[in-house]
């Protein structure tokens, strides 16, 4: 999972909701552009254009507007902007496989990892095949994520796989350094989020992992 640091909502969303009066309250279906629209845009710039879930790369065009607990169980969160993330998959596609938010839909547990969570990314771990674990094998709210996001799909495994197995390569492996990776981790994760690419989060988790061996 990719870890969300949340900023401010949009002005619009703001005003949009306190417009709230007598005959109407706002509600998340009746959330029409361009606050909507406006909406997405911050969600989009606070994560980097990066998906909240799998850290894949994002627009507006291949997106959407996520709600971590689903309305369907939470509707008085349904507008909460600490609630809302965006998430890769404008649409589903009959016979595509789902992952991240559409796979997710209206599931909700107690034993969940949110991506506001500032220990998320930790508590999975990587294979050089690609291939995602929990960190601790008795981690059931990490287990929980990977099968309900469907964070272990091939499309996921072979991206992750090309990303890793193209810097972690014999090469830098016969010549990395514990400081060579210390480096590395410290470039990523400190990076503004403007700065970070699609998978960095899995690149640094890799290089903790080599450090943790």
């Amino acid at each position: 999972m990719k870890r969300v640091l949340k900023g401010t909502e949009p002005a619009s969303f703001t005003e949009w909701k306190n417009s709230a009066n007598d005959e109407w309250s706002p509600t998340y279906p009746t959330l029409q552009n361009p606050q909507k629209r406006y909406l997405h845009d911050s969600l989009l710039r606070e994560q980097g254009h990066l998906c909240c879930y799998c850290g894949r790369e994002i627009e507006a065009s291949s997106s959407h507007i996520e709600h971590f607990r689903p309305q369907e169980h939470f509707e008085e969160l349904a507008l909460d902007y600490q609630n809302l993330h965006a998430s890769c998959l404008r649409e589903t596609k009959p016979g595509s496989p789902l992952h991240c938010g559409h796979r997710k839909g209206n599931w909700f547990d107690e034993a969940h990892i949110s991506p506001l969570d500032e220990q998320c990314e930790f508590r999975f771990r990587y294979l050089h095949t690609g291939e995602i674990q929990p960190a601790d094998s008795d981690d059931q709210p990490a287990i929980n994520m990977i099968e309900v996001l469907a964070l272990d799909i091939a499309y996921l495994n072979n991206r992750r796989r090309e990303i890793i197995r193209r810097l972690f390569d014999a090469e830098f492996m016969a010549s990395v350094s514990d400081e060579d990776l210390n480096r590395l981790i410290l470039a990523i994760r400190s990076a503004d989020i403007t700065d970070q690419k699609a998978f960095d989060h899995i690149i640094a988790r890799y290089a903790e992992q080599l450090l943790a061996r």
